[in-house]
């Protein structure tokens, strides 16, 4: 029986035991994977089809994301209104998402109705008809929401920076303009469709309370597609990274403004680094919570903005390492200063035992807040497979954040928070 007079022993988060839970998988008849966690109280669930289907691919520049977002647009049996109805009725929620590697579509549904509703997937996935009306909607949208945006120092300063570490050819740097609008045609869309949604290579998650049938009902409406299982390891075509030869840049996009949009960032190779999880604690420390140094310095010290954060870019094949923030132009200056004397802080002292262990506690407990639930887990799962790792990449990750050490972090700095391989992009 529990002494309920003697207080229980306090135990830091970073000696807690985290795991991640397993997902089953299934095989369709094409071979493509199905990845699915059968859990939950509620009657929902979520399927998502993640394509080899990104920017990568294009050939002519938003051909990718327009195909993407159109696909909801309207089949040769089924026009937009009816097929917005359809999900409508039956409470459903259908989204669309385009990046620099893949290309998602989402469902969201109570499970009773999933017999109705993946057969309107089937039907988009393989007969969308992207109307000439519907394409020059979309495009008279997005002229409309780029020209808005590009009056957006912040808008303009994230994409600028990509273009300045990748080159403006490289799909990780390549942004839009009007003119790449004005040249899509229906065409170019229908191809794209046939080659990366047809017959393209595909990973298939799914999460919920799955009712009976599911797995069966999913084999007979997709596993005779002519998919073919994706892979992260061999992404065709090559694409050359060719960085900006100036390193420090600024935009005027407001003679008038009075804040700057700040962005700092230096390429790196990403999760293949075998240092990739000591560096994500690093950057922790450095700017990746609003615990960090920077905050405490710009922001909590100096007051000279709302929030700065650094992190890593989540790209595939390639990535990056950058600091954000928005400062008065008339601090802009010394807030850039105070981004440099930190890593140079980094490089030359020790991370304090007390400051470290709490920047761990955070990190873990993040990592317990990520796994709070099975669609969370299911996220997690699809974060790896995606990018080509296992369980063993998340066990490490744990057991870095448990044993690396200040020594260490500093060796780190050392190497990767020199100042002199940042690009520096200040927008007004």
């Amino acid at each position: 029986m529990i002494n309920r007079k003697i207080a229980p022993a306090i135990k830091q988060p970073v000696e807690f035991n985290i795991e991640l839970p397993d997902c089953e998988c299934y095989t369709l008849d094409n071979g493509v994977l199905l990845y699915y966690i059968n859990a939950g109280a509620e009657d929902t669930l979520m399927v998502n089809w993640v394509f080899s289907a990104g920017n990568w691919f294009e050939e002519k520049r938003n051909v990718a994301i327009a195909a993407n977002q159109l696909i909801k647009n309207g089949t040769h049996q089924h026009s937009a209104y009816e097929i917005n109805d359809h999900f409508d009725y039956y409470g459903a929620y259908f989204n669309r998402n385009c990046y620099s590697e893949t290309a998602e579509i989402t469902l969201h549904c109570l499970g009773k109705h999933v017999t109705n509703l993946l057969p309107m997937v089937a039907e988009l996935i393989q007969d969308a008809s992207y109307s000439e009306e519907e394409l020059q909607i979309y495009k008279q949208n997005a002229q409309q929401r780029l020209t808005v945006n590009l009056l957006k120092p912040d808008f303009v300063a994230g994409r600028e920076i990509d273009a300045m570490l990748f080159g403006e050819e490289h799909p990780y740097g390549k942004y839009s303009k009007h003119e790449d609008y004005q040249s899509l045609l229906r065409e170019d869309l229908i191809a794209f469709h046939q080659q990366h949604y047809k017959e393209g290579k595909v990973v298939l998650f799914a999460v919920g309370k799955l009712p009976e049938g599911f797995l069966p009902l999913m084999n007979d409406l997709f596993g005779k597609f002519k998919w073919k299982p994706y892979t992260s390891t061999i992404i065709e075509p090559v694409h050359i990274i060719r960085p900006s030869a100036e390193k420090k840049k600024t935009i005027i996009v407001d003679e008038k403004g009075v804040q700057a949009s700040i962005r700092i960032a230096r390429p790196y190779i990403g999760k293949s680094d075998p240092h990739y999880h000591e560096l994500v604690i690093l950057n922790a420390v450095y700017g990746g919570y609003f615990g960090s140094r920077l905050m405490a310095n710009i922001r909590e010290e100096k007051g000279y903005t709302y929030g700065i954060y650094s992190g890593i870019l989540n790209y595939i094949k390639h990535s990056g390492w950058i600091v954000s923030t928005e400062a008065g132009i008339d601090v802009k200056d010394d807030t850039i200063k105070e981004i440099y004397y930190e890593m140079d802080i980094l490089r030359d002292e020790l991370i304090d035992e007390e400051e470290l262990l709490n920047c761990k506690n955070y990190m873990m407990g993040a990592v317990l807040g990520d796994l709070d639930g099975p669609f969370q887990v299911i996220a997690r799962w699809k974060s790896l497979i995606v990018q080509g790792f296992d369980k063993s990449f998340f066990d490490k990750a744990i057991n870095v954040i448990k044993e690396v050490d200040a020594p260490e972090l500093r060796k780190l700095a050392q190497q990767y928070l020199k100042p002199d391989e940042f690009y520096e992009l200040t927008v007004i």
